[in-house]
C-alpha cells in the first residue's frame, strides 16, 4: 500500500458526534475495510472545530486532515455545519499562503448510516495524501516545530506560575 519510498501518511479526521463519527463506527461494525493510518477525534459538531486545531494536527505531524460532520440542513446544531463550510473554505486558502496543499484538507458530509461511503472517501483521502508525500511542517514554516504555549490560543493559556505567592496579603 505504500509508495516506493515506505511513506504512508497519518490523517487526523475531526468527526461530527452524531453523524459522521456514527458513520466511522457503522463501517467498523460492518466490517468495512478502510486505512489504518486514520486517527479520528469526535467533537459534538464539526462546527466546533476550530481552525488551530487543524494547524496543531499539521505541525503535530499530521500528513492530512479529514473533517467531516452532517449534511447540510440536517445539524443537529441548526446551521453550524455552514460555519464549517465557510470556515474550511477560509483554511484552506490560509493553508495555500503558507505553502502547504490546499488538497490535504477534506470535507466530507456522512450521514451515520453511511458507513461504507465513509469508507471509501477516507481510503480515497489516503491515497491522495500519499501521492501528496509527507508534509514537513518545519521546512514549510521556516522555523523549528512550534512549541504547544506558541499553539494555544492566549485565552486558554494557562496562567503564569506563581511560586509561594499568597492570594491576598494579610491587613494588619
Amino acid at each position: 500500500m505504500s509508495n516506493e519510498n515506505g511513506f504512508e501518511p497519518l490523517i487526523i479526521g475531526f468527526t461530527c458526534n452524531w453523524c459522521s463519527y456514527r458513520a466511522a463506527d457503522l463501517a467498523g461494525i460492518s466490517r468495512v475495510k478502510y486505512p489504518p493510518n486514520v486517527r479520528l477525534i469526535r467533537l459534538m459538531c464539526s462546527g466546533r472545530l476550530d481552525p488551530l486545531f487543524v494547524l496543531k494536527a499539521f505541525a503535530g505531524g499530521a500528513d492530512g486532515v479529514l473533517i467531516s460532520g452532517c449534511h447540510p440542513g440536517e445539524c443537529h446544531y441548526l446551521e453550524q455545519n455552514y460555519k464549517t463550510l465557510r470556515r474550511v473554505a477560509l483554511l484552506r486558502n490560509m493553508l495555500t499562503q503558507f505553502g502547504i496543499e490546499p488538497q490535504r484538507v477534506k470535507l466530507l458530509w456522512a450521514s451515520a448510516a453511511e458507513g461504507v461511503r465513509f469508507a471509501e472517501e477516507v481510503s480515497k483521502m489516503v491515497e491522495e495524501v500519499r501521492a501528496l508525500g509527507p508534509l514537513n511542517w518545519s521546512q514549510i514554516a521556516g522555523a523549528p516545530e512550534p512549541t504547544d504555549e506558541e499553539l494555544t490560543p492566549p485565552d486558554l493559556a494557562p496562567p503564569p506560575s506563581s511560586q509561594s505567592q499568597p492570594v491576598m496579603e494579610a491587613v494588619s
